[in-house]
């Protein structure tokens, strides 16, 4: 490698070490664990109040202004973070600090459900609506109308833009889906490009309704799809269920010696890899589903922020804990493999089988990647609204598709690293706002439990 290009990349993974090192993982958390106790524990008290509002989308229709369903905003965000780092991620997590890991994974879930509920309900309560008659939100415009920083907000959204067209939006998602279709299917790299391609066209050009559509089609039936390989590995192990749940329970506070193909692991790493991996795999505090919900048709922006919260339950509580058991109870977290290849490892002992077993991880990575990318083309096109107008949608669209179709091809290590840095920036400006808002965030909550204590009282004093 060139010497320069050498000690640029040097100077790139030492900024890239400090923004996800233990300052960010502690405003992440610690932001978290304020709000949750301001808040009374609210992702435990209200939890089943929020997953019946996610149930009973059927039984009521949604009011308010919005231009999807609150469910459907719900799962557009979902789609942008049930990814790769429910396959991948968790095994890396596992795999660099043992199995307490997947402990630190689900406190860091635990206090994201009350970011996630205060961003999601900021995000809707200062929403405003563009040119085109679409809804706005965000931390762009609670950042701008709430906190009064128009600086922030930008940087913010210019982060955001950087994240979509050349991070989690685009190039690992890529790759992931053209190396599972190489390797289960033999498709050569360039069919499925251009298959992506179209596919990936074809939704987003619709805008958001179109994004919102898909995904609450294809969200439930993939994540059900996994959860079902899962609880089908789990099944098959059940006698080494209750060891695993204490080894991750044991390991979070003692660390774990170095055993077959296992490293070994201090606490403290066992602590950052998991909170690091919970928050990139849910990505509670970083401002991305907030733009989601801000589309929500919903006259309440607490009653979208439990929606919303849910969206972390179900992505690291459910998803990556499934992901995290099969690993232990299969034993493939010892094993010399890391990353995608660990998981599919853990799905051909658990099923017995060298076919099904890796076609499930193959086939979740691709329906899971392909999903991550319409969302995270949808909040690329919420921050292009916001620095430039809804002129700059078309031709963002456009170099978005370019950057898809040739994400496949670019394997330079340079550009994951710049686009993991943004990725961390982009959840600065955001905790800054959570932080200045949070008594909007209180005040909001009060009233509205208040008034459905309300309603309650008076609906038993009807029925008495």
């Amino acid at each position: 490698m060139n010497p320069l290009l050498e000690t640029l990349q040097n100077l790139l993974q030492t900024i890239d070490n400090l923004i996800w090192g233990p300052p960010l993982l502690i405003l992440l958390v610690g932001t978290g664990l304020y709000l949750t106790l301001r808040l009374g524990f609210i992702q435990i008290r209200y939890l089943p109040l929020a997953l019946s509002y996610v149930f009973s989308r059927n039984k009521k229709p949604s009011s308010g202004k919005g231009d999807v369903s609150s469910f459907a905003a719900l799962c557009t965000a979902l789609s942008a973070t049930i990814g790769t780092g429910n396959i991948v991620g968790v095994a890396t997590a596992i795999k660099m600090g043992g199995p307490g890991a997947l402990f630190w994974m689900w406190l860091a879930a635990l206090f994201g459900m009350a970011t996630k509920y205060a961003e999601c309900l900021l995000a809707v309560k200062y929403r405003e609506q563009d040119a085109n008659g679409q809804m706005l939100g965000g931390p762009m415009y609670y950042l701008e109308k709430g906190v009064g920083s128009k600086w922030l907000a930008k940087l913010f959204a210019f982060f955001t833009l950087g994240v979509a067209c050349f991070g989690i939006g685009t190039f690992p998602q890529v790759n992931a889906i053209v190396d599972a279709a190489y390797l289960s299917f033999e498709v050569p790299p360039e069919y499925t490009v251009v298959v992506l391609t179209l596919l990936v066209a074809t939704v987003t050009l619709g805008g958001i309704k179109s994004i919102a559509n898909v995904a609450s089609k294809v969200v439930p039936v993939m994540a059900g799809f996994y959860i079902l390989a899962c609880i089908t590995v789990l099944a098959s192990q059940a006698s080494a269920l209750p060891n695993a749940v204490s080894l991750v329970i044991s390991s979070a506070f003692t660390g774990h010696a170095a055993t077959g193909g296992f490293v070994g692991a201090s606490i403290m790493l066992a602590i950052q890899s998991g909170i690091a991996r919970g928050v990139f795999s849910n990505e509670s505090g970083l401002g991305s589903a907030p733009m989601a919900a801000a589309a929500a048709q919903t006259d309440s922006c607490v009653r979208q922020g439990l929606t919303s919260m849910t969206g972390t339950f179900f992505d690291t509580i459910i998803i990556c804990t499934m992901t995290g058991l099969t690993l232990v109870v299969t034993g493939a977290w010892e094993s010399e493999y890391a990353g995608a290849a660990m998981t599919t490892y853990a799905f051909a002992s658990g099923l017995e089988s060298s076919y099904w077993g890796p076609l499930m991880v193959s086939v979740g990575l691709m329906f899971f990647a392909f999903t991550t990318i319409l969302g995270w083309n949808y909040y690329g096109e919420r921050c292009i609204t916001y620095l430039f107008g809804v002129k700059a949608i078309k031709p963002y669209k456009f170099i978005f598709l370019v950057l898809v179709a040739a994400g496949a091809f670019l394997k330079l290590d340079m550009i994951w690293l710049i686009a993991d840095i943004v990725n961390g920036l982009m959840a600065i400006p955001n905790l800054i706002g959570l932080v200045l808002l949070r008594e909007v965030v209180i005040s909001e909550s009060r009233l509205y439990f208040a008034q459905l204590k309300q309603e309650t009282n008076v609906q038993e004093q009807q029925t008495a």
